[in-house]
């Protein structure tokens, strides 16, 4: 069944269709679209979960729902009615600093829908030792999202020292010839270390999403 607000159909039975409820995208959409959304699925007494959401916006649903949050590194915005009952680890490392952009929408993805999550932020390989440091610890969670723009390695790195499957995340993070993300892109894809799988260009969401099934199913939930 969906509910049809004119300008959206929405999803309103796709957690009991799939599990997990569906996640608003919110770049390119009004205000006023945004707030009739969220209201929505509100009243179905359902949790909402947004992303590539402007302070903007965020603004304008704090005027009717005074509980929203906002993640403004990660432009994540927050509606919960029910409490989230998270299992397991995810472990979400970042090659750099400015990757965390990506890292925190792929984070509070996981966390909405019922992982417990752990950052490793700033542990590229530029200065690897940072990342040994931390890696015993890494390696306790169920599934890692290693997140890296410039050459993208990282993710091969990770996947060669750990027997945990891992998420790689290509970020338009880089200098000329990274071509947008498209650089770490290719090298993510064309890894040689197995059990790691590729997402797209500055896609936390998704390695968020696919990093708390693969977590849940371990955790038998």
């Amino acid at each position: 069944m969906y509910k049809d607000i004119d300008f959206a159909k929405l999803d309103m039975e796709r957690k009991k269709r799939k599990g997990y409820l569906e996640a608003v995208f919110c770049e390119s959409k009004t205000d006023e679209e945004i707030i009739k959304i969220f209201q929505t699925f509100y009243e179905a007494n359902q949790n909402v979960l947004g992303t590539r959401a402007a302070k903007s916006q965020f603004e304008a649903l704090k005027k009717v729902f005074p509980d929203v949050k906002y993640n403004e590194r990660g432009k994540v915005l927050t509606l919960i009615s029910k409490e989230i009952d998270r299992v397991g680890e995810v472990a979400i490392c970042t090659g750099g600093t400015s990757d965390i952009n990506v890292a925190e929408e792929a984070a509070l993805t996981a966390e909405f829908y019922g992982s417990y999550v752990k950052k490793y932020y700033d542990v590229g390989i530029a200065g690897i030792q940072r990342l040994f440091d931390k890696l015993e610890e890494i390696k306790k969670a169920n599934v890692i999202i290693a997140i890296a723009g410039m050459e993208g390695a990282l993710g091969s790195v990770i996947t060669g020292l750990v027997d945990i499957p891992v998420i790689a995340v290509p970020t338009s993070v880089g200098y000329g010839s990274s071509m947008k993300g498209l650089s770490a892109l290719l090298t993510m894809l064309n890894s040689c270390a197995e059990g790691m799988t590729v997402v797209n260009i500055d896609n936390g969401f998704g390695a968020g999403y696919s990093a708390n099934l693969i977590n849940r199913k371990i955790e038998g939930k």
